[in-house]
Parts: C-alpha cells; structure tokens; sequence
C-alpha cells in the first residue's frame, strides 16, 4: 500500500514530468487547424486560437493548446491574477490548474509571443473527463465552449 506521503511525492513528480514535456514543446504545431473557423471571432478579440484539449499524464491532466496570433490582445490572458479553469459540460463540474510548492502553477505567465503554441495543465483527478467530452475553458473574460477532449 502506498502511503500518503509517497503519493504526494509521486503526484508532484507527474506534475514537473509533465510540465517539462510540455514546455519543451509548447512552440511545436499539434497540427490541428480544424477548430480556426468556428473560433474565429475569439481570435479576433483574445489574439489566440484554441487548439486541443488533450488528456495527458495518463488521463489524470488535461492540456489545453492554445496558438498566439496577436500577442497584445492576448497578454491578458496571461495574468498570474487571473486562476483559469476548465468546465465539463454534462455536470457542469470545474478543473483547475495544479499548482505545486517547487513549479508553480502549470501554465505560462510571461509575455506571449505572436505566432507560438502555449498551454495550460488542469487536474482532472480520478480520470473524470474523458475522451470525446465536451468543456468549456474560462480563462479570465475569455470563455471558449465546444471544445472536444482528444
């Protein structure tokens, strides 16, 4: 049996793994350009433009992959006072972003770039988003609904 102890050592492992993966790829293109025309007036507003939501770390995280189009209209969003989060919406359940004592938070807070793919890294514990689910992910003002888990 594991003790609790353990478990919070190995949960915050997961957590830097999966956040040095992710930063270390946060500028490569997840190839997945289908969500650009039904976003297109957050684009517009917020300078950025939903890419995925991916599960990752074995289903206990989700990844949401957000390109930059227009850095000024996005900084705000990048706000370390602004505590994004992600909605599941068939229970209207809410995820939010993991923050541990020796990383932080496991989103991106300095001045965005043009033309860059971020991310942002939400619990979802006991693996309750699943694959093909549908979420909404509040970041702020910014309200992106439809978005398909992948």
């Amino acid at each position: 049996m594991i003790s609790p102890f353990d478990f919070k050592r190995l949960y915050t492992a997961i957590f830097c793994a999966a956040f040095l993966l992710l930063s270390a790829f946060a500028s490569a293109d997840a190839g997945r350009a289908d969500n650009v025309g039904p976003y297109a007036d957050i684009e517009k507003k917020w300078g950025i433009r939903p890419v995925a939501v991916l599960l990752s770390a074995g289903g206990y995280m989700l990844d949401f992959r957000y390109h930059v189009s227009d850095a000024e209209k996005a900084a705000p969003l990048f706000s370390r006072q602004i505590k994004p989060y992600i909605i599941e919406q068939s229970s209207g359940a809410k995820f939010f972003v993991p923050e541990t004592a020796k990383v932080g938070a496991l989103r991106q807070t300095r001045k965005p770039y043009p033309d860059k793919n971020y991310f942002i890294i939400f619990g979802n514990p006991a693996k309750y988003v699943k694959k093909g689910n549908k979420v909404t992910v509040v970041i702020g003002d910014l309200k992106i609904e439809n978005l398909a888990v992948e």
